[in-house]
């Protein structure tokens, strides 16, 4: 039997972490570079961030990778995206998270 893969990704492994696609795999090793270099600390991968409205929880957001840029000295949240992934879905819980102060912008990644 094979499986079925709503978004047509292929799950790829990297320094023992499971991705859910190649695009993903593909920047968690540009990430570490930038890390080892010193352009980047605290890289997460998978942050979960709540989501508040009105100051009640009403759900997650599970974001790609999250980590402080030195030159830009703010927090960065990154999404892997391609065409069929940006759902209405995703499109709401990035409204939500630019209400925050400050404001969680991601940075989507193609």
């Amino acid at each position: 039997m094979t499986s079925y893969r709503k978004y047509k990704n292929i799950p790829t492994e990297v320094d023992g972490i499971i991705f859910h696609s190649k695009l993903e795999a593909r920047r968690y090793g540009e990430l570490k570079l930038l890390q080892k270099e010193g352009e980047i600390k605290d890289l997460e991968c998978q942050p979960i961030i709540p989501l508040m409205v009105n100051g009640k929880n009403i759900g997650k957001y599970i974001g790609d990778f999250m980590y402080y840029d030195n030159k830009f000295k703010k927090v960065i949240l990154e999404d892997c995206k391609s065409k069929i992934t940006k759902t209405t879905l995703y499109g709401l819980k990035k409204k939500i998270l630019m209400t925050y102060d400050p404001p969680l912008e991601i940075q989507e990644i193609f």
